[in-house]
C-alpha cells in the first residue's frame, strides 16, 4: 500500500496545520485560504449540535459529519472520533472501519474513559490503541492513526506517563502521537525527543501565543486547532450579541467580511 498524501504531510521539525472545521463552509474556506489538511473538531461539532464534548457525540453524528466535510473539500480529511465512541475495543474496531468506509484520511482515539475524565488504565488504553491500529492495517486505503494521551491535559497523569503511554501506543501500531497541551512547549519537545514518530501539537490555550516556528524547532510534524478556531468565531458571536442586547451597539458586526468574498472562498 502506497502512503498517502496525508501520511507524507507529518515530517517532524516541518509541521503543517491542521484546520479543524465544523461546518461545509468553514472547511471550504480553510481550505482555499491554504489548508493541506482539514479535520473535524468534537467540541466545535457540539457547539453546531448545542450539546457538550465529553462523550455527548454519538458515533453516528461524527462520521456523518466527518463525511459531510469530506465529500466537501478535496484536501484531507482527519477525524476526531474521541475514544472510539466506546470502552470496549470493539467499540473502537467498529469506529476505524466505519471510519474507512466513509473515505477519510484518518482518525484519533483518546486514552479517556468518557464521559469521565479518567482515562484508561495503562494496558487497558494500550489494548484498544493496538486493535485500533489492526483495524486501520486491514482497511482498503492507507489509513493514518493518532493515538491521544488526553490524561495530561486532564490532569490524571504526568508528563512521564504520557510519554510512556506514548511509547507504547507507537508500539501497538499508531502513527501519529498526540499528548494535548503539556505545560510547556519544553515539555513537548521533550515528547518529540523521547517518542520516534510524528507528534502532533496542539494550538490552544498558552500555545495560540507561539509560532510555527515554535512548535518545528520544538519537533512536532503537525499542529492542530482543536476547537480553539470554533471558539474565536463564537467569541466574535458573544462580544457582538452583547454589545446589541446590552448597549444597543451594532458597531461590533462592522469589521465583517463581505459577502461576496466569503462566496469566493466556500463556492464549488
Amino acid at each position: 500500500m502506497q502512503p498517502s498524501a496525508f501520511r507524507e504531510l507529518h515530517q517532524p521539525g516541518s509541521p503543517f496545520i491542521l484546520a479543524n472545521a465544523w461546518d461545509i463552509g468553514s472547511a471550504r474556506m480553510l481550505e482555499s485560504m491554504g489548508a493541506q489538511a482539514v479535520a473535524t473538531s468534537s467540541a466545535a461539532l457540539a457547539f453546531v449540535q448545542g450539546t457538550g464534548d465529553l462523550g455527548e457525540i454519538s458515533r453516528d453524528d461524527a462520521l456523518a459529519h466527518a463525511k459531510e466535510l469530506n465529500e466537501a473539500v478535496d484536501v484531507p480529511l482527519n477525524g476526531d472520533f474521541e475514544n472510539g465512541f466506546g470502552a470496549t475495543t470493539d467499540d473502537v474496531i467498529k469506529t476505524i472501519q466505519q471510519a474507512g468506509e466513509i473515505g477519510i484520511a484518518g482518525c484519533g482515539i483518546e486514552d479517556m474513559d468518557l464521559p469521565s475524565t479518567e482515562p484508561y488504565e495503562f494496558a487497558r488504553a494500550v489494548e484498544r490503541i493496538e486493535a485500533a491500529a489492526d483495524a486501520a492495517r486491514a482497511l482498503p486505503n492507507d489509513f493514518v492513526l493518532t493515538a491521544r494521551a488526553d490524561g495530561i491535559m486532564h490532569g490524571k497523569y504526568d508528563l512521564a506517563e504520557a510519554i510512556k503511554r506514548l511509547q507504547a501506543f507507537q508500539r501497538a501500531g499508531a502513527d501519529v502521537l498526540f499528548a494535548p497541551m503539556p505545560a510547556s512547549l519544553e515539555d513537548l519537545a521533550t515528547i518529540c525527543r523521547e517518542v520516534d514518530g510524528p507528534v502532533n501539537g496542539i494550538c490552544a490555550g498558552q500555545y495560540t501565543k507561539s509560532s510555527v516556528k515554535a512548535f518545528a524547532d520544538a519537533g512536532v510534524a503537525r499542529i492542530s486547532l482543536g476547537s480553539s478556531l470554533a471558539r474565536a468565531t463564537h467569541r466574535v458571536i458573544h462580544d457582538a450579541a452583547s454589545a446589541m442586547f446590552d448597549a444597543g451597539d451594532f458597531s461590533p458586526m462592522s469589521n465583517s467580511i463581505a459577502g461576496g468574498e466569503i462566496d469566493a472562498l466556500v463556492k464549488r
